[in-house]
């Protein structure tokens, strides 16, 4: 069947000398993996491996046979060219870091048109505005959303969240956030991209990242903390 969709880039993997394994998130589908011939090829060609940066939207035509297998690229162009997160390093960095939790989270071949339209939106904003320090955070929380898992806010006025139902509570348990780090994650969920610019401190952020990293492991069965996750430390430190 050909297909004629929006992608976003969630990995490109090198295989053998001059080939890509390329995992996308469609608008169309869902997740779907790419075979790019002689993606590494001297000669010109249009899937040049530009395209296959992490989180680069995509405009694809692509012959989908729905059976597991790897589809293939029938026609491919940059959707929306990045200006910024291509060549800034913190935002670059964010997009490595994000790209790899997607791939670790995004395991179904479905659509899903809402979490598909929230990370496009996100994206264009991450490249059109400079203030990023907080913006993983806020995607990272705000993703859980479409994942199933997003805190129940009911009786977030109690001093602990417990880690595994997702709730708050007034009383500790094994599995909850001291009342520091459960007032951290209730200052952050009512923030937008737009008005979070001072919300947090350096130590803050880290701290909070490492809240939501548990949060995911939680409730996403062999989730793995991204490779890149020492570089976007150090890039916020």
């Amino acid at each position: 069947m050909l297909v004629k969709t929006k992608a976003i880039v969630l990995s490109a993997l090198r295989y053998q000398e001059k080939s890509l394994i390329v995992k996308c998130f469609t608008e169309s589908n869902g997740l779907k993996s790419y075979y790019v011939r002689d993606a590494f090829s001297s000669k010109k060609s249009s899937q040049k491996t530009v395209y296959f940066r992490p989180l680069t939207i995509l405009e694809i035509e692509a012959s989908h046979k729905n059976k597991g297998t790897l589809e293939y690229f029938k026609e491919i162009r940059l959707a929306y060219p990045y200006f910024t997160i291509s060549t800034d390093i913190t935002k670059t960095t964010i997009a490595l870091f994000i790209s790899e939790i997607l791939h670790h989270c995004i395991k179904e071949e479905e659509k899903n048109q809402s979490l598909y339209s929230f990370l496009e939106t996100a994206l264009l904003w991450l490249d059109s505005h400079d203030e990023a320090a907080n913006f993983h955070l806020i995607l990272l929380l705000e993703i859980t959303k479409f994942l199933g898992f997003y805190p129940d806010t009911s009786n977030n006025e109690h001093s602990f969240f417990e880690m595994t139902e997702g709730i708050f509570v007034p009383y500790a348990s094994i599995s909850c956030l001291a009342p520091e780090d459960t007032n951290l994650l209730r200052r952050l969920m009512p923030l937008k991209f737009d008005n979070a610019v001072k919300a947090f401190h350096v130590s803050e952020r880290q701290q909070l990242l490492k809240i939501l990293l548990d949060y995911y492991a939680f409730h996403l069965d062999g989730f793995k903390r991204p490779k890149s996750l020492d570089v976007l430390k150090e890039v916020f430190s």
